[in-house]
């Protein structure tokens, strides 16, 4: 059995790490709420964007919005992989490369593939095994649409002039502070609407000034849009993940500081009593 200063050691450095962890576990629930709420506002907007633009894309023919809609044969892939800059959030940043490694084996294996890192987690891992072209780890110091919006007239600028074939976003969306679920979605070109056809979806809209000039207008902004609400859901993501993961941490340091303190007390007492049979036995031999 341990001595008691060495067990004395071991819970004041325990106690010390439950403190920590349970700092950063209140800091990230903080946060989560600012992070919730501003995903969960975003998302009907987004999604509501999202769709109009791939009715509009169902209709175009020509140039303006169709050079985001034009389906090539794909040979260069880039992948833009969204995680976080710092750790301690269980398995978010994991889960992502893994994801990202599993899509490369089973859908480019043959293909040209590079990664935009948004997040320094991600990039450090992936530019191991994969060509990391570019990452953008400043971001999240100030999360705004204008940042963000940089970003994606970059990726836009890749497709129209044919650097890459095809553009996906890999991230983790949020569902609440203890899941987070991994997604890969095509950022460019724009997937055309599902199970419907041009025609009923041009008659649904009445256009002014023209077709031309607010699919101009719509096209980039959507894919702004839709790049924004990939990072934040991946940056309330994190943070769930770093509640959960803290919260877990604290728990468990809990445990072991009970086990810990118990063990010490039967030290203690096995001391105890070792002293008092020594003084009796003494006593005997004394009196003997």
């Amino acid at each position: 059995m341990a001595n008691l200063k060495e067990i004395r050691n071991r819970i004041t450095s325990i106690k010390s790490t439950m403190q920590i962890t349970s700092a950063m576990k209140m800091v990230s629930a903080a946060k989560l709420k600012k992070a919730q709420d501003a995903i969960v506002a975003m998302r009907p907007y987004s999604s509501k964007l999202t769709e109009l633009l791939q009715n509009l894309s169902a209709t175009l023919d020509g140039d303006t919005g169709g050079a985001y809609s034009t389906q090539r044969e794909v040979s260069k892939v880039l992948l833009v992989v969204v995680t976080s800059n710092r750790g301690l959030c269980g398995g978010f940043n994991s889960s992502i490369t893994k994801t990202v490694t599993k899509t490369i084996a089973e859908n480019y294996s043959d293909k040209d593939v590079s990664v935009f890192a948004i997040g320094k987690k991600g990039e450090d891992v992936l530019s191991k095994t994969s060509s990391v072209i570019s990452s953008r780890n400043d971001i999240f110091d100030d999360l705004t649409f204008d940042n963000v919006a940089a970003i994606a007239e970059k990726l836009m600028d890749f497709y129209t002039e044919g650097t890459y074939d095809k553009i996906e976003l890999v991230y983790n969306q949020f569902k609440n502070a203890a899941t987070q679920l991994p997604q890969v979605e095509q950022f460019l070109p724009i997937k055309p609407i599902e199970g419907g056809d041009a025609a009923a979806v041009n008659s649904d809209y009445i256009f002014e000034p023209s077709k031309e000039a607010i699919v101009e207008a719509l096209i980039p902004k959507s894919l702004k849009t839709q790049l924004y609400k990939a990072i934040r859901d991946s940056f309330a993501s994190e943070h769930g993940a770093r509640m959960t993961a803290m919260h877990k941490a604290t728990d468990n340091a809990k445990d072991l500081r009970d086990e810990l303190l118990l063990t010490y007390n039967k030290a203690r007492q096995a001391a105890i009593t070792n002293e008092i049979l020594e003084i009796v036995g003494g006593a005997e031999a004394l009196n003997n």
